[in-house]
């Protein structure tokens, strides 16, 4: 068993043990790749202002999440593909955090589907939402969580259609891999990967196949996802998805102050400072970059989490301070689930925990909620003067 430190252990372990295709899914972004790279870039720019002689006894990373309480203010973001990241990676993904005592979110572009997290979890999760075209998908997905006890809605609102990410691209990104010889050259030296998945059933995007009138086997599904991504997707249709939800509904993909204010206007419990990871518009500034805009602008009307770049508990400490009520990690899991199963998943969540409890009594805090801005030294002009 190897010796984990910090989330670059698990990263390495992953580029070893998954398959090539799959770990540059996630170890990537659109284009140039700017936005992937400044997302944990900007973290950099921000130091930690120590203090000394407080009582650091007593400490506590827990919280709330939309009124949910967490061992630390952090959820699993969703995420596609993750059941070839390791056979039944969502179910192992879902796990993790219910014992750990933090939210799973879901993907409509998850290889495990509603009903096999379901199963196999008893904690609520939550389900992320990519508003398709085919409205009766929509409104059956919908029913779908809502029968399997979900207890938030995440609408996504930043991929109405594709960035081009080339690495995708140039590896023939599919589920399951399609059998060429690059790719077989590849998969027979990840052995282990391909005993585990010999081992399940979960092999397609089971949200889709077999719910989606169009797209009933591997050959219909591309050309299904391919034309689905709604992009007449706005604010009236936000606000009919809200109503027809009818819970809580967190919106995730927001850089932009009026966008945010949109958010509140349409009755959202949570808003995501997203970027898609650095998936989507390349050149976009960084999430930690826009968030304390945003935060000052509605941060008293909904509650503010911050995604993409998160890779340390440092990290999660900066957003906290800068003022989100909560974060999600993506890839920081990702890379444990693809190097160790759910015991990976579970390693990168204690990594981060202790990092952030550390980190925090060495700013002289004992309490999470209690980090605000006066923990960090942060450059005059890290929002940047932008005309």
């Amino acid at each position: 068993m190897p010796v984990i430190t910090c989330i670059d252990d698990l990263k390495r372990l992953h580029k070893r043990r998954a398959p090539k295709m799959f770990y540059d899914y996630a170890e990537s972004g659109s284009w140039t790749e700017q936005t992937f790279r400044e997302n944990v870039s900007d973290f950099e720019k921000i130091r930690l202002r120590q203090r000394v002689a407080v009582d650091m006894s007593n400490r506590t990373t827990a919280s709330t999440m939309i009124g949910r309480e967490v061992s630390l203010p952090v959820a699993l973001a969703p995420v596609g593909l993750l059941g070839m990241q390791n056979a039944d990676g969502e179910i192992k993904s879902a796990k993790a955090a219910e014992k750990f005592g933090v939210p799973y979110t879901l993907s409509t572009m998850s290889i495990c589907s509603i009903e096999d997290v379901r199963e196999h979890t008893k904690a609520p999760f939550w389900f992320q939402l990519y508003v398709m075209r085919d409205e009766e998908f929509v409104d059956n997905i919908i029913a779908r969580a809502k029968n399997a006890g979900v207890d938030a809605l995440v609408i996504t609102l930043d991929l109405q259609i594709l960035g081009q990410r080339h690495k995708d691209l140039k590896n023939g990104l599919s589920a399951p891999p399609k059998p060429t010889l690059k790719t077989m050259i590849d998969l027979s030296t990840k052995w282990a990967w391909g005993l585990e998945m010999l081992g399940t059933k979960r092999r397609t995007f089971r949200n889709i196949v077999g719910h989606a009138k169009s797209a009933t086997d591997m050959s219909s599904l591309s050309s299904w996802t391919a034309e689905q991504f709604e992009p007449r997707l706005d604010w009236s249709m936000i606000a009919r998805l809200n109503e027809k939800w009818g819970g809580k509904v967190i919106l995730k993909g927001v850089l932009d102050v009026e966008d945010a204010k949109k958010c509140v206007e349409v009755g959202a419990d949570a808003i995501i400072v997203s970027n898609h990871g650095g998936r989507q518009l390349d050149g976009a500034l960084s999430s930690i970059r826009v968030l304390p805009s945003i935060v000052a602008a509605v941060g008293d009307q909904t509650e503010v989490w911050l995604d993409s770049g998160i890779r340390s508990g440092q990290d999660i400490l900066k957003a906290l301070a800068l003022g989100a009520k909560g974060t999600m990690i993506g890839r920081a899991y990702v890379y444990g689930l693809g190097a160790m199963g759910e015991k990976g998943v579970t390693t990168a969540l204690q990594v981060l925990q202790k990092e952030l409890d550390i980190s925090m009594a060495l700013c002289g805090k004992r309490d999470v909620k209690d980090l605000g801005r006066d923990v960090l030294l942060v450059p005059e002009d890290f929002e940047g003067r932008w005309q």
